[in-house]
């Protein structure tokens, strides 16, 4: 199943690039993690595009 065509506006226009509380994260995700946002992380979505598009 192929996922449908998107750009990195249209992913943060949708707020994927919200992560969760910044004392609630699992370290495993420190390399996708883009820093940090009222204690929310934010998610760098430089390398999930590219990825999502491999996937």
């Amino acid at each position: 199943m192929a996922l449908p065509d998107f750009s990195m506006r249209q992913l943060l226009e949708a707020g994927i690039h919200f992560g969760h509380q910044t004392h609630r994260w699992n370290p495993k995700m420190a390399p996708y993690i883009y820093g940090a946002r009222n204690n929310i992380h934010i998610i760098d979505l430089s390398q999930t595009v590219p990825l999502l598009h491999q996937a």
